[in-house]
């Protein structure tokens, strides 16, 4: 069977993790980039020795896993600490998922937010960004428990978006219902079935 690899991205609040399930749900392979980062991040793991070396013992918790917050604190309060962090730990993940997606057949989706910032786009035959206008991804993040002001300053640590509009093949616009978001990733479905049965 061909295997199909789809990067889904989207800003925080987006709508992109619902998008995730309901392409689980059709049968299709699901990667999370959260995930992978977490197995990353564990005692001994490729990310936290990489953290370590470069930042010191400050960004491991006392299991020697990465202490998150340590390292969000770190990335939100210094721009070239951010860079080094991603130039670190982006490639971590692209090849862990080439790993596992080497595993697989059929349709492999692989769930990122920063899938084209990390200069990880073209690894893929189709990127799925899900866009949703800002006030609403606000209010999604703050109803989901996040406050507003952390909610804001995720926002705004993501940037307008551009970067990512411009490097996806398909933008689903998630601005109207539920169910019309799920109209429209029923029609991608069907169209990615094709392309894996036709094997082109």
């Amino acid at each position: 069977m061909k295997r199909l690899l789809l990067g889904l991205t989207g800003g925080i609040a987006s709508g992109k993790s619902t998008v995730a399930r309901w392409l689980g749900d059709a049968g299709f392979h699901i990667v999370d980039a959260d995930r992978v980062v977490a197995e990353l991040y564990k005692p001994g793991g490729a990310g936290a020795r990489a953290l370590k070396d470069a930042f010191g013992d400050g960004v491991l918790d006392a299991r020697g896993a990465v202490d998150k917050p340590a390292v969000a604190k770190l990335i939100f309060s210094d721009p070239a600490a951010k860079r080094r962090v991603e130039a670190l730990i982006h490639p971590l993940v692209r090849q862990h998922f080439r790993l596992m997606a080497a595993e697989l057949e059929g349709v492999v989706v692989y769930e990122a937010t920063l899938l084209v910032e990390s200069s990880h786009g073209k690894n893929f035959d189709l990127i799925v960004s899900i866009e949703a206008p800002e006030e609403r991804r606000l209010n999604w993040a703050i109803g989901r428990g996040m406050e507003e002001a952390e909610a804001q300053a995720r926002l705004a640590a993501q940037g307008d978006g551009a970067e990512r509009r411009a490097g996806a093949d398909r933008i689903l616009e998630n601005d109207g219902t539920l169910e019309d978001l799920r109209a429209k990733v029923d029609a991608l479905v069907d169209e990615l079935r094709a392309q894996v049965a036709s094997g082109s």
